[in-house]
């Protein structure tokens, strides 16, 4: 971040480091500070950190930042302190409450039937789909989805219910797979041998409403969550199988890191997910991943255009700092 070149700091006279002008202070300032401090729960997320032009510095500092924290102040006539969220971000929704009894849930998944569209997964697109240390590297059935013993483990299967998993994104495939240096990793490239219904789960709906009544946002929090949260999917996922879906197509858990995205952004308190004109930035933070329903390889559903071994090269990590106080 910064510009390099031999002008002189005005705060500090040196010419040696990048120069950062106000935008690209306030960038920093939100990155370390509000960013760095984003607390999850449950469902939803939220910063402990937040900064503006009326309020004065209220949080605790490290010793080793108090000087920075002072450059902001002065430069940017801005303020640190503790933010109060809106209750929607950190899980109050609506529908998301109702997804989490098991007496309200049913008609909630009836409703993300009838509102999300459908995607048509045509013979022309390809996905991958990843093994570790399979027996038989080079038969195509050790690419189907596991069997029934061996199933109930992830976010859309059960233990009476396989669910094939891949993606059209390669990293994050290996990443879904929690792969290790020491594995090894076969991957399989598919395609359908017809069209295939899929629940798109990765839309954002247009809704006339706010943060706390939407069906968006709690679908939203839902693949965002934790295990605790696989209980409402596998529900969903039996309820499309009724209706005659092939699979869905959702977002993956890893979207954001794959991305860089971060997670529920907001302009003073509104959901990006809301504002129509950031529709497009919001759905770039999306991976989407595909979950298709039974045994699609030993049913025809889907061929096998190729196996290979995969090789692990290179692992590189994107990071930022936060503070250890506030």
């Amino acid at each position: 971040m910064g510009v390099e070149n031999d002008n002189l700091c005005e705060n500090c006279g040196s010419k040696l480091g990048r120069k950062l002008d106000e935008a690209r202070l306030i960038q920093l300032a939100h990155r370390f500070f509000v960013w760095g401090t984003l607390h999850r729960c449950d469902y939803g997320a939220a910063p402990i950190v937040q900064f503006n032009q009326h309020q004065k510095t209220s949080i605790a500092s490290s010793t080793w930042i108090q000087n920075d924290i002072h450059l902001f102040e002065k430069v940017l006539k801005i303020g640190f302190f503790h933010y109060g969220p809106r209750l929607w971000m950190v899980g109050e929704v609506e529908p998301l409450k109702e997804l989490t009894s098991e007496t309200n849930r049913k008609n909630v998944l009836k409703r993300v039937l009838n509102e999300y569209p459908t995607i048509d997964f045509s013979k022309d697109d390809l996905f991958y789909r990843i093994r570790i240390n399979p027996e038989k590297p080079h038969v195509e059935s050790e690419y189907d989805s596991p069997p029934l013993e061996y199933s109930g483990n992830g976010r859309l299967d059960s233990t009476d219910f396989s669910i094939l998993y891949g993606s059209q994104d390669l990293q994050v495939c290996i990443h879904e797979c929690r792969v290790s240096a020491e594995d090894e990793i076969f991957v399989a490239t598919f395609q359908p041998t017809r069209t295939l219904k899929l629940l798109d789960l990765t839309a954002i709906l247009k809704e006339d409403c706010t943060e706390f009544e939407s069906l968006d946002m709690a679908v939203h929090m839902l693949f965002l969550a934790g295990k605790h949260s696989y209980e409402i999917s596998r529900d969903l996922s039996r309820l499309a199988k009724e209706n005659g879906y092939d699979g869905i197509a959702y977002p993956s858990y890893f979207s954001l890191l794959r991305s860089g995205g971060m997670p529920f952004e907001t302009t003073y308190g509104l959901s990006h997910r809301l504002i129509p004109q950031l529709h497009e930035y919001e759905k770039s933070k999306i991976i989407q991943n595909l979950a298709l329903f039974g045994k699609p390889l030993k049913e025809s559903k889907i061929s096998v255009k190729c196996i290979n071994r995969l090789v692990l090269h290179t692992v590189e990590y994107g990071v930022h700092f936060g503070p250890v106080e506030y």
